[in-house]
C-alpha cells in the first residue's frame, strides 16, 4: 500500500488541490523572473475531509522542488518538458495521488455504522501514482491547461482528464495565481475512491458505485520571495462535489465540496 509515509519527498508545497491534482503553475516556482534549480523546505498540507469520521487532514511534510530547461520536480508533481514552441509546452508528467485512507484509523466507525457500512468487511484504500501528459497554452489572457493522467500503480486503475484556466499577478516579488477548472474522473476511479469495492459487496456491504463524474473547482495560489533565497509559498482551494459523490456512504451526510490550504516554505540553492 503507497501510503503517505512512503511518499514524504512527494508533497506539493503550492498545489491547487492537496490530493487529486492539477498542474501547480509553474510561476509559483520562479525566484525574480528565473526559475531556480534545486531549492528544499517544509511544507503543510491541510484537507476538511469528506469521509465519514474525519475531520481535519494534516500533512506536515519536507519539500523537495527542482526546475530545469527540460526537467522539473514541484514535490509531487513532476516531468519532462516534451514541446515548447511558442505559446505551447507538451509535458510528459508524473504525480503522486494522495487520496488513500485506513478504514478503521482514518474514517470513523461509528459515522460508517450510520451510514449503513460495516467497517469489519470494508478495505483500505491506496494511494496511487498517475502518469500521463499536460498541453498548456500561454498568453496575455492567462494559461489555459489540459491535462490526461491514468494510475500506473494499479491502485483504482482509473483516469483523470483535468482543463485549468489560470492568471498570473504580479507584484513586485509577490505572485498571486487565481484559478477555475473541472476534472473529470473515470469510474473505476470514483468507484474506487467514493465507492464500494466488488470484494466488499460480496461481503455484504451495500453497493455504491458513483460511476464517472466531473468535479468543478477552484483556487487562488500565491508566492512570495523572502529576501534572496527563501521564498513563501501557499494555496487555498475549493472542489465542488456533485451528488453521485456526496450521496457516497464513505462520506459525512451533506457533503458539498472540499476545501484545501497548503502553504510552504523553502530555500533555493
Amino acid at each position: 500500500m503507497l501510503r503517505p509515509a512512503l511518499l514524504a519527498s512527494l508533497l506539493l508545497p503550492a498545489t491547487v488541490h492537496a490530493e487529486t491534482t492539477p498542474t501547480p503553475p509553474a510561476e509559483l516556482f520562479e525566484s525574480d523572473g528565473q526559475a531556480s534549480s534545486w531549492s528544499i523546505g517544509i511544507g503543510l498540507g491541510v484537507r476538511d475531509s469528506p469521509y465519514a469520521g474525519e475531520d481535519l487532514r494534516v500533512r506536515p511534510l519536507p519539500v523537495l522542488t527542482y526546475e530545469g530547461e527540460r526537467f522539473f520536480w514541484r514535490g509531487r508533481y513532476g516531468g519532462v518538458h516534451l514541446l515548447e514552441k511558442g505559446p505551447f509546452t507538451l509535458d510528459a508528467v508524473l504525480v503522486a495521488r494522495l487520496d488513500g485512507f485506513d478504514i478503521k484509523d482514518d474514517l470513523g466507525r461509528r459515522q460508517l455504522l450510520a451510514n449503513g457500512l460495516d467497517p469489519d468487511l470494508m478495505e483500505d484504500r491506496d494511494d496511487g501514482l498517475d502518469a500521463g501528459f499536460a498541453l498548456s497554452v500561454h498568453g496575455r489572457a492567462g494559461e489555459l491547461e489540459l491535462e490526461a493522467r491514468t494510475d500506473i500503480t494499479d491502485a483504482s486503475g482509473g483516469h483523470e482528464v483535468t482543463l485549468d484556466y489560470r492568471y498570473a499577478l504580479h507584484w513586485g516579488r509577490t505572485v498571486v495565481v487565481p484559478g477555475v477548472g473541472v476534472s473529470w474522473m473515470s469510474s473505476d476511479l470514483a468507484n474506487y475512491y467514493y465507492g464500494t469495492l466488488d470484494s466488499e459487496v460480496a461481503r455484504g456491504v451495500p453497493a455504491y458505485r458513483p460511476g464517472s463524474v466531473a468535479t468543478p473547482h477552484a483556487s487562488i495560489g500565491f508566492s512570495r520571495a523572502i529576501g534572496g533565497k527563501w521564498r513563501a509559498i501557499g494555496a487555498l482551494s475549493y472542489e465542488f462535489l456533485p451528488d453521485r459523490i456526496s450521496d457516497s456512504p464513505l462520506l459525512d451526510p451533506d457533503t458539498s465540496g472540499v476545501p484545501r490550504l497548503s502553504i510552504a516554505f523553502f530555500r533555493s540553492f
